[in-house]
């Protein structure tokens, strides 16, 4: 798949927005429209105002007016969700359609940015300056972030000023790790691999062994997806700090340094080029989507994925409705290579989860900041988990219990702070509390290898790092060369020392100056 590039807004889109929403003034004079009183009753008998809402959707049915989901937040927080379905795959479908609606002057009120869009409609003023409407309007929002990462965030105003433009995630846990199929484990007689060279063996079981008994050659014991991502339990060995596939900023020899320029990156790529060479990766690896590896893995021929280990009942609840198989998965220790420390990245401050349109129509404004500040309520984080009764959970003994995963009848649950602000004690009860006793050993698993994720989390150096650092080099931010290459030394087409090709054209195509921008940022945060 050729890859599309995705840049920065257009400067005639960012006019047209900004024509369409400047005129108002600044969005600070909502604050002379409405009482917080008012605002912030999710009950209350006023005016129910509709709110257009973007972000990830992963296959669910969107929320329409008058839909069972978007009565559910009429009532818990007071404000009407309109979600329509817009296509995530890994945010490029997502992205692209939102710079779109952005250009034709129809921005949603509330949505999730990519790829550092923020920065530009900041600059614009086409996304509110929410310093001074959070603390009247939404002060649950504040209270919920701690103090430290608004500082983050302040400090990586576009504008300069220290301002805040995003809402962003907050993760107190390590989210992220290798999942490795227990089962194939005891299957093959072989231990939980701790060394590469003890990893290398069981992937070549699974590849040999039949772990699944079907009598087929037909298991994947690894694999990713397409711009080779989604397999950082590969690179994370070798100390190389991804996140989702992207590489990342990590201290390297003492200094900030792009984890893909590395020495580190140039082993991981051998070593991964040397699995596909053996056939112990999927094959397909750089042709997967989402759906497709996620296929792979729930009908029971994926031995190793790396994912968001939170979202693993979402593969057992379907890999056992596929093949009827309860399958065991475990975390993989990150495998020990010599000379190397690994880890699997963690990232306390998360990317922008929210930016809201700088309104013109006030009492769209105003409701948006209710709805903010009553998603954010955590007396609402459980109602907003569970979602709707019949749909998204049901009543059994009298206790709630969620659904098994259902894209052809679930509305996307759209708000879930208790996900993007959670944590790891929040999200262990949320899974606990809801799970029936037919599903209690998948909450077990889920629950069980969160905790054990733990032990090979680490905070990477460039933990918060804003976007514009790329400013003006969008190639970069896109990942574009790295894609390239990685892609083509994987397959065997480039022999690994043309990684050392790649460095110098990626220094030369603007990585010298994106470095110089990242290690002043982070000596700016770090003082």
């Amino acid at each position: 798949m050729k890859m599309k590039k995705m840049g920065l807004l257009s400067a005639a889109a960012l006019l047209a927005v900004v024509t369409a929403t400047g005129c108002s003034g600044s969005s600070n004079s909502a604050e002379e429209t409405s009482s917080p009183a008012a605002q912030s009753q999710a009950g209350s008998d006023a005016e129910i105002v509709d709110i257009e809402v973007w972000g990830t959707n992963i296959g669910y049915k969107p929320v329409d007016k008058g839909s069972k989901l978007y009565e559910l937040y009429k009532e818990k927080l007071g404000v009407g969700v309109i979600n329509p379905y817009v296509e995530w795959n890994g945010g490029t479908n997502y992205l692209n359609q939102l710079n779109l609606k952005i250009a034709a002057n129809e921005m949603p009120d509330l949505f999730t940015p990519q790829q550092g869009i923020e920065d530009s409609l900041a600059k614009n003023g086409a996304i509110a300056d929410l310093t001074d409407l959070l603390p009247k309007y939404a002060p649950n929002v504040l209270a919920v972030i701690p103090e430290e990462m608004w500082d983050v965030v302040k400090a990586n105003d576009p504008t300069g000023q220290g301002r805040i433009y995003y809402i962003p995630g907050s993760v107190d846990y390590g989210r992220y790790a290798g999942m490795i199929r227990q089962d194939w484990l005891d299957k093959v007689g072989l231990s939980m691999p701790t060394t590469q060279d003890e990893y290398v063996k069981v992937l070549e079981a699974f590849k040999d062994k039949d772990p699944n008994g079907n009598g087929q050659k037909d298991e994947l014991p690894t694999g990713g997806r397409q711009e080779a991502r989604w397999m950082d339990h590969l690179f994370g060995m070798y100390g190389v700090a991804m996140f989702e596939g992207y590489p990342d900023w990590d201290l390297y020899d003492g200094q900030l340094t792009y984890s893909a320029v590395t020495p580190n990156m140039k082993a991981a790529l051998a070593f991964i080029a040397k699995l596909y060479k053996d056939g112990l990766m999927d094959p397909e690896t750089l042709l997967n989507d989402k759906a497709k590896w996620d296929g792979k893995i729930t009908s029971n021929k994926a031995g190793n994925y790396f994912h968001w280990v939170e979202q693993l009942n979402l593969n057992l609840e379907n890999l056992q409705k596929n093949t009827g198989v309860k399958a065991q998965f475990s975390v993989l220790p990150v495998p020990k290579v010599e000379g190397y420390d690994g880890f699997y990245t963690w990232k306390r401050v998360g990317p922008p989860q929210w930016v809201v349109k700088n309104n013109k129509d006030e009492k769209k404004l105003m409701a948006t900041l209710k709805l903010l500040n009553n998603m954010y309520d955590k007396k609402n984080w459980k109602d907003l988990y569970l979602g709707v009764e019949g749909m998204h959970y049901t009543m059994k003994d009298g206790k709630a219990v969620k659904l098994p995963d259902d894209k052809s009848t679930q509305e996307n649950q759209i708000l879930n702070p208790y996900s993007s602000s959670a944590t790891l004690e929040f999200t262990t009860d949320l899974f606990n509390s809801t799970a029936s006793e037919d599903s209690k050993w998948i909450a077990d698993q889920v629950t069980t290898n969160m905790q054990e994720a733990q032990k090979y989390a680490k905070v990477i150096a460039g933990d918060g790092m804003p976007a514009s650092v790329y400013e003006g080099y969008a190639d970069i931010n896109n990942r574009t060369l790295f894609i390239e290459y990685a892609s083509k030394i994987i397959l065997g087409k480039y022999p690994i020392d043309k990684f050392d090709e790649f460095v110098e054209k990626w220094n030369k195509s603007g990585g010298e100056e994106v470095t110089k921008r990242a290690r002043a940022w982070y000596d700016k945060v770090k003082k």
